[in-house]
């Protein structure tokens, strides 16, 4: 009866089929929503230099915010599908339940503290008057839908996590294709501007919601049943969501902070020239990670689903061939990327101006295309440290890649060796090899003792 329903028995079963069709629709996810945040970007620029400094100023701080949905998701994920893959329905219905009382409660402190921290975080973004006034007004219409982005988060997990990632495909694209959509209305006829794409994005938003709260709560034809009258809810198992997901929270804060201080070391090899290369070509690299963040989310759920189910060898061959699918993966982006540089850079570069950095771009996307294959070594094996509820490891192999080893190299190399603008480019690529020889050991390592544990367990009945 525990496999009726097809994403359970997807998530039950091999763990190869189980990487690939949870994967799939989670790579188009995340693309719509790449491709919305540059259709943003591009309907907002045609309002001025003022107006894209308003959302880039909003940005940073909005993404703080998100972290602390997405560290949430990713507990919740990693613990539903433990206990999916246990067979234990109720203690999966609970998690999700608890999950969703703890995101409006966190959702509704964050709204009032943002509401009245904005103007002073906007106060040092050092912005012009107009722009500041601007980002403001933008930052209170987004900010009061804080719960609905945080809960439309946690939504999508608890679809990840009971095997039904379509769903979680859905919820996403109708809110990016709606974005895009309604962006370009609400700017330019119904002359709104800068305050059009704010509402753009909340409207956006709460359709994704509401598809949600329909499936679950009227339709109620998914897997778990998440009805809060139905049983009484045990919040001991609230401990083992945040276990998961405080780390996960704090593994996406050190990526942010990542990216600022690799900024500052471009800033000091090249001055402006190197921020606006080091942005440009780092786009594309990130671009080119979105499959294996699809890849990621699934690893989460397939491993978390195998932990809970006390099969370690089915954990280690989903953990395996997700990274064998990424390395591939890893290695055409990359070719692709070595193949058509000069052809991308042009995109940065059209302008008159532009064309000044046109070489240095297509030299900082050669050396940085050389991320993508070491990616899935330390991403999926932080992914399966998270579904098998290892919380810490997982932001231990984060921020070994990001604060620690990335930034050592670029260090090295720009400031010791004086190799220019190419020592940023060089030290994130060697950092990253790094992070991905000791994460993926380190995760073998742990895999190993599980399978061991397993076996002595299996003696002793």
């Amino acid at each position: 009866m525990e496999t009726t329903y097809r994403g359970v028995a997807t998530l039950l079963g091999d763990p190869k089929k189980a990487i690939l069709k949870l994967s799939t629709p989670m790579m188009f996810a995340m693309l719509m929503q790449t491709l919305y945040n540059l259709a943003d970007a591009v309907w907002v620029a045609g309002l001025g230099p003022n107006a894209l400094a308003t959302v880039g100023a909003f940005f940073p701080i909005f993404m703080i915010i998100l972290s602390f949905a997405t560290g949430l998701g990713i507990g919740t994920n990693a613990v539903v599908s433990q206990k999916i893959g246990a067979k234990d329905k109720n203690a999966a219905e609970n998690a999700a339940k608890v999950s969703i009382i703890l995101v409006l409660i966190l959702g509704g402190t964050i709204t009032i503290l943002s509401l009245l921290l904005i103007k002073p975080a906007l106060m040092l973004m050092k912005l012009s008057d107009e722009a500041f006034q601007l980002s403001l007004k933008y930052s209170y219409v987004v900010l009061l839908f804080t719960v609905i982005f945080m809960f439309t988060n946690i939504a999508n997990a608890i679809f990840r996590a009971e095997g039904d990632a379509k769903r979680a495909m859905l919820v996403i694209t109708t809110g990016s294709v709606l974005n895009i959509a309604l962006d370009p209305i609400f700017i330019y006829p119904l002359k709104l501007g800068v305050l059009g794409a704010a509402y753009a994005t909340v409207i956006s938003a709460s359709v994704g919601l509401w598809m949600s709260l329909y499936w679950f709560f009227f339709r109620r034809n998914t897997y778990l049943n998440l009805d809060f009258k139905k049983t009484h809810l045990d919040f001991s198992i609230l401990w083992k969501i945040l276990v998961i997901g405080i780390p996960a929270s704090l593994a996406q804060l050190s990526m942010s902070v990542a990216i600022f201080i690799l900024n500052r070391f471009a800033a000091v090899a090249a001055g402006a020239k190197g921020i606006a290369v080091f942005t440009s070509a780092w786009r594309i690299i990130n671009f080119g990670t979105i499959p294996m963040l699809g890849i990621s989310a699934a690893v989460t759920s397939v491993t978390g689903a195998a932990f809970g189910a006390r099969d370690p060898e089915k954990l280690e061959k989903a953990h395996l061939f997700a990274i064998k699918l990424g390395f591939i993966i890893g290695i055409s982006v990359m070719v692709i990327i070595q193949i058509f540089s000069k052809q991308i850079a042009y995109l940065f570069t059209y302008s008159k101006d532009g064309s000044a950095i046109f070489s240095d771009i297509v030299h900082a996307l050669v050396i940085l295309s050389l991320f993508l294959p070491g990616t899935p070594f330390g991403m999926f094996t932080s992914a399966m440290f998270q579904g098998i509820g290892h919380g810490i490891k997982s932001l231990i192999v984060t921020v070994f890649r990001t604060i620690i080893l990335q930034v050592f190299f670029c260090w090295l190399f720009v400031n010791i060796l004086h190799i220019g603008v190419s020592g940023v480019w060089w030290g994130i690529v060697i950092g990253n090899l790094t992070n991905a020889v000791v994460a993926f050991n380190w995760g073998r390592s742990v895999i190993k003792k599980l399978r061991q544990s397993h076996g002595q367990t299996n003696q002793n009945c």
